[in-house]
């Protein structure tokens, strides 16, 4: 694991026609913790909320951002982009919400092929119920551990590696 010169999956492509860099120590360091951080942080911020209120992260997520929407409404496709999600996973995590009572889809009055999503008064309580429990979470597992200089060196690394959904401008 130590030895940089070795491949990491040994397979090869047509991307072998140029020089192939193997990461350094501070790179492979660099990428082993945020690899950590993508694939372990969801769970450790899902599971309270799935223990309290039986529902996942994502869920939240989608409630929670139309919590914060102008009318508690926005289109699906700025929806999955604000969760960081597909459409088709938002679809089908709205199409609980909706059996549920949580949201209502309509089609956008301004422009019928779009789908709106709104946030009812009932999701609006069981959102407003989560978010303290989310709050402690994200408190917890992040943000206590991080000071001033963390915080704000986390953000200018997410908006340098911010993914946009495929779909998404």
């Amino acid at each position: 694991m130590g030895n940089t010169s070795e491949p990491m999956g040994g397979a090869t492509g047509p991307e072998d026609d140029e020089e192939l860099r193997w990461l350094d120590e501070e790179e492979k360091a660099a990428w082993t913790g945020l690899i950590s951080l993508v694939l372990l942080l969801p769970g450790k911020l899902e599971s309270p909320l799935r223990q309290e209120h039986g529902f996942t992260l994502f869920e939240y997520l989608v409630l929670s951002h139309l919590s914060e929407a102008p009318q508690r409404t926005l289109r699906m496709g700025e929806l999955a982009f604000l969760a960081s999600g597909s459409l088709s996973r938002l679809s089908n995590v709205v199409k609980r919400c909706e059996q549920r009572g949580w949201v209502v889809r309509t089609p956008d009055p301004a422009d019928g092929r779009y789908t709106l999503a709104a946030l009812t008064d009932s999701g609006f309580d069981i959102v407003h119920l989560a978010a303290p429990t989310h709050l402690r979470a994200v408190r917890h597992v992040v943000l206590d551990s991080l000071n001033s200089t963390d915080r704000k060196a986390l953000v200018r690394i997410a908006q340098k590696l911010r993914i946009v959904p495929d779909g998404f401008g």
